[in-house]
């Protein structure tokens, strides 16, 4: 080979393996996506005005908006990290003014697709299976609005350095500094407002800077300020861009300018020179004058018919952003009212601590439904107000209770649902009942919630927990189908997930043994929950009875001593008089204490659960005691383990003089009370 070629593959082969360390780009709004200036996915996209909208307001999105080509972020002789520098507008716009969701990040990643990454508080950028593993070599800055105390958040506004993992490195309270000037000023993320963020990291020292401001001018003194070593998180090649996600609730994430620069200083961007937010416009003071001058001439000409104004005010719905996309019909005010017959005592259903529940006739369609009116003095009222429609609104199944529709005037919080004729399954099976149902329709209804209890575990987009199965929140429609219904305390989470809550709601009788060491509600607290309910179908009677027998006051150490002894056809319910398949009676019963199990890793899931309902596969044939350790090292439990499990002094003196009707109280062991339920009694 001559001494020329040599010399050119030489410089060839040199050539491909040295990194372009000036890399550098600027973009004062963004062309149309298929420009090549930009790679998006999940929801992202650029929209009219040029600017980059990772999400919109819709619940659980992932976008995505990355740098199309990788860069070189290592030195390929040294191995060692490249110096970089960023700069870009942001805007995050909540649908719900005070409760927005979830944050955006700039991220550094190996890859544009982010494949398997969840929305809520992983930001589209990992989940919950890779979360923390160093094989993801992912850098983000995140920007959240979401306190996740899963992830040890320090508020619902802060900019936190994360590495590998959602759990921030570092992290502080978004703010900005003016130069010259030592104190730190608060900045909203959610305001709707432009923000500038920079993003420097000075590989030789090696330090990161994070600088925030709600200007064009970037501060001397950065708001994080941290010696971090990128050298086990970057690899030779990287993408650069933007990752933002929604929850239940939900913001929009909005990029209207970025700058880069590898090796060098990002230039920083133009707040005037960036497209305006989507929606608004430019004021201009001549205008703003004549409007108000208008105003005021306005305001004098109807000055005497204000009283008339006020009152037909006084009637009118109010709405707000959030709530234009959430949930099934808006109903209105009046329309309710005159359905009600003004929320009549009369129509009263039944109440509880979230609110009553009235019988009504909509105006127009003659359909009967049932009118739930939540509490203004409820503490959980908004709460229970919005859980409601965003888990019940959206799950459609023939044995869950149907929510029609809702309505908000100012502290009026009202939800619409089928009617159920024939009203609550514990008024059907526990003393004196107005319906006596037959053993073949009490097992027809528990196969119903059997059923429900599966597509909400298992067969709708995520899982929902219910977190208060019982009879009194079993509904019965005109043909008695039994469905599930009260979704007050209902906890959303992913499928494969555990939810993050550890606050213990539920009903005394009903609460599985680890809520009160855990807190925390699965599918496995589900189930023994509808353990409970299996066993108080057949024997007609609540879980726990004060004014049993001493032997008789926990229901399922009863069935289990009359099991052990081969007669636990005593505990069958006397109001069926004899008359009941006693196969099916022995499936349920024994379905009941497997249910019923104080090992959760014991119990069966909703799925098995039908399939022996339906005879599809037979029980198994030994059956442990349901207090016995499992395999998850679970201990026996007692009742007094549930009295002793609540801090407040006040809920064991109720617990000490309890009547039966305390018994349809539910917990809340965080605040230490204990307050009626949130039923939806509808009774003829």
């Amino acid at each position: 080979m001559s001494l020329p070629h040599l010399t050119c593959l030489l410089f060839l082969a040199l050539f491909t393996v040295t990194p372009s360390s000036s890399i550098s780009f600027i973009f004062n709004g963004f062309k149309h996506q298929n420009s090549g200036e930009l790679s998006v996915n999940g929801a992202a996209g650029i929209i009219p005005g040029d600017i980059l909208k990772l999400t919109d307001q819709n619940p659980r999105l992932i976008g995505h908006g990355f740098y199309p080509d990788p860069i070189r972020f290592k030195n390929p002789t040294t191995k060692t990290p490249l110096s970089f520098s960023t700069s870009f507008v942001f805007a995050i716009v909540p649908g719900y003014k005070p409760l927005g969701g979830h944050g955006m990040a700039f991220t550094i990643s190996p890859t544009k697709n982010l494949a398997g990454a969840q929305p809520n508080q992983y930001l589209g950028l990992l989940n919950i299976t890779n979360n923390g593993n160093t094989s993801n070599h992912l850098f983000a800055i995140e920007f959240d609005t979401v306190q996740d105390l899963e992830f040890a958040d320090i508020d619902d506004n802060h900019v936190g350095i994360n590495l590998n993992a959602m759990a921030s490195k570092n992290s502080t309270k978004a703010g900005f500094f003016i130069d010259g000037n030592p104190t730190k000023h608060d900045l909203s993320l959610q305001s709707g407002k432009k923000i500038q963020a920079w993003v420097d990291y000075d590989a030789q020292i090696p330090q990161l800077n994070v600088t925030l401001s709600p200007f064009s001018h970037k501060p001397t003194t950065p708001i994080l300020s941290v010696p971090v070593d990128l050298s086990p998180v970057f690899q030779d090649f990287m993408y650069v861009g933007f990752s933002a996600s929604t929850g239940v609730l939900a913001s929009s994430h909005y990029i209207f300018g970025w700058s880069f620069n590898m090796g060098g200083k990002a230039q920083s961007l133009d707040l005037d020179n960036l497209p305006s937010l989507p929606g608004t416009k430019k004021s201009h003071t001549r205008f703003i004058v004549i409007v108000s001058v208008a105003v005021c001439i306005c305001l004098v000409i109807t000055a005497v018919g204000v009283v008339f104004v006020i009152k037909k005010l006084n009637h009118v719905d109010e709405i707000e952003e959030w709530e234009v996309d959430v949930g099934p019909h808006r109903y209105s005010y009046k329309e309710l009212k005159k359905a009600t017959k003004g929320f009549r005592k009369e129509g009263l259903l039944g109440f509880g601590g979230f609110g009553s529940v009235y019988k009504g006739v909509l105006p127009d369609s003659k359909t009967l439904v049932a009118v739930k009116r939540i509490s203004n003095e409820s503490q959980q009222g908004m709460k229970t107000f919005v859980s409601e429609i965003s888990t019940i609104g959206r799950l459609r199944h023939r044995n869950l209770v149907q929510l029609l529709g809702w309505c908000r005037k100012k502290q009026d919080l009202l939800l619409v649902y089928d009617f159920m004729a024939n009203g609550s399954l514990d008024n059907c099976i526990y003393e004196n009942p107005k319906l006596k149902l037959s053993w073949e329709q009490r097992f027809k209804i528990i196969k119903d919630v059997a059923r429900g209890l599966l597509y909400l575990h298992e067969e709708w987009e995520q899982t929902v927990l219910h977190r208060d199965i019982k009879a009194g929140n079993v509904l019965l429609d005109s043909e008695l189908n039994g469905r599930l219904g009260d979704f007050g305390l209902a906890k959303l989470c992913e499928h494969g997930s555990n939810s993050s809550t550890t606050k213990v709601v539920g009903t005394l009788g009903y609460l599985a043994p680890e809520l009160t060491r855990t807190g925390k509600p699965t599918t496995n607290s589900d189930v023994f929950a509808f353990g409970a309910l299996l066993l108080e179908v057949v024997c007609g009677r609540r879980p726990t009875e004060p004014k049993a027998l001493p032997e008789e006051l926990i229901l399922v150490d009863w069935v289990w001593d009359k099991w052990t002894k081969e007669a636990v056809l005593e505990v069958v319910d006397s109001k069926l008089k004899g008359e009941f398949d006693e196969e099916e009676v022995l499936m349920v019963i024994k379905l009941g204490l497997m249910c019923s199990s104080n090992a959760p890793s014991s119990r069966p899931a909703m799925r098995q659960v039908v399939r022996y309902l339906e005879w599809e596969v037979p029980l198994p044939e030994g059956l442990a005691p349901p207090w016995e350790s499992g395999k998850d090292g679970s201990q026996g439990w007692e009742f007094e383990d549930y009295v002793h499990s609540y801090p407040s002094s006040s809920f064991l003196d109720n617990v000490s003089n309890w009547s039966p009707g305390i018994e349809e109280g539910y917990i809340d062991v965080e605040a230490g009370s204990m307050t009626p339920p949130s039923l939806y009694r509808a009774q003829v």
